[in-house]
């Protein structure tokens, strides 16, 4: 940024001693006025906030570089540093932490406000139009003699003393274009604001899983992404299926696999918690069978080795046939899938 300025002020582009606008100047101007045009317009059609805000601040440092240019150092500084550097920033902090989604009420609460206003505006443009009457006709002396003193000096005499009520004009029209804009801007809120609370009572009513979905796989048996998983009751869960895979029809088919579950039941397979005849009953030797766990938990090798309750020889041979049905069906290129997979 200092080299910028420093490049402004270097370039001959400042009045000369009797008042005259220089070439170089007349360049500078139109170079910078159409920028600062487009984001004088870019700060009115903006639909964020804080790129409002970013267009005010290209206005501001092309004002500055301005104000360099007519040997204006002092000025040029400040319109960077304080309104650039501060009043920028703060409002872009102020941003940052209120927001812009709530909104005051407009409800009038002080009577007779309109008319005082009114009349204030009519006052105004009174002073306004003997301000503007005065500015036409300037008398031009030249930076020699402006700057006899210093540049500060100069701008000090020019601020509170010939332009004194050009600037308190300024200001209180920056004061009403703020009370304007903050009028034109509001919007009212069709709906009452939902909070954390007010979502989750929401979700609630609607019937919403709140939950986790639960992931795919049925336990120890697949842990393919495209089979559903297993619900408290034994049930394939559908929705346990990535979104991406049902949509792309890519999903398996649940109802085989809980064709196979049920024909592991039938055949008389152990479910962990279930009691079962055995051959020692019959006066045969007991039967070392394997245990199906519990659809709910996982297989373990103990699972597995563990004798359970002995059962009848048929019912033993039928679980069994169960069994190599299921590993059969499991193999590779027999699941669903695997034939379009290897084609």
């Amino acid at each position: 940024m200092n080299a910028a300025l420093h490049l402004a002020a270097t370039v001959p582009a400042s009045l000369t001693s009797t008042g005259q606008t220089t070439t170089a100047e007349a360049v500078l101007f139109w170079v910078l006025a159409p920028i600062m045009v487009l984001s004088a317009l870019g700060l009115l059609f903006a639909r964020k906030a804080v790129h409002a805000a970013l267009a005010i601040v290209v206005v501001m440092i092309s004002l500055a570089f301005l104000y360099v240019a007519q040997d204006a150092v002092f000025l040029g500084v400040v319109q960077v540093v304080v309104y650039t550097g501060a009043v920028m920033m703060l409002f872009l902090f102020v941003l940052m932490l209120v927001g812009v989604d709530r909104s005051d009420s407009l409800v009038e609460t002080i009577r007779g406000q309109r008319w005082t206003g009114l009349l204030a505006g009519v006052g105004l443009g009174v002073v306004l139009v003997g301000v503007v009457g005065r500015a036409l006709y300037p008398t031009p002396v030249g930076l020699d003699q402006a700057n006899a003193d210093s540049n500060p000096t100069g701008v000090a005499r020019l601020v509170f003393g010939e332009h004194v009520f050009a600037f308190e004009v300024v200001g209180a029209l920056l004061v009403t274009a703020a009370l304007g804009a903050l009028v034109l801007t509001h919007r009212r809120r069709l709906t009452p604001h939902l909070g954390q609370k007010e979502r989750a009572e929401r979700r609630l009513r609607s019937g919403a899983l709140l939950t986790p979905l639960p992931a795919p796989g049925v336990y120890a048996r697949h842990n393919a992404m495209d089979v559903p998983a297993l619900g408290p009751d034994g049930q394939p869960l559908e929705h346990s299926v990535p979104r991406v895979l049902r949509v792309r029809g890519q999903e398996a088919d649940a109802r085989e696999y809980a064709a196979r579950i049920d024909r592991v039941l039938a055949g008389g397979w152990a479910t962990g918690a279930g009691s079962f005849t055995s051959d020692a009953e019959e006066g045969g030797p007991p039967a070392r069978t394997r245990v199906l766990p519990d659809l709910q938990h996982p297989a373990t090798t103990e699972d597995l080795d563990t004798p359970g309750p002995a059962t009848s020889s048929a019912a033993s041979g039928e679980a069994r046939t169960a069994d190599a049905d299921e590993v059969r069906d499991d193999a590779p290129g027999t699941r669903p899938g695997d034939e379009e997979d290897a084609r």
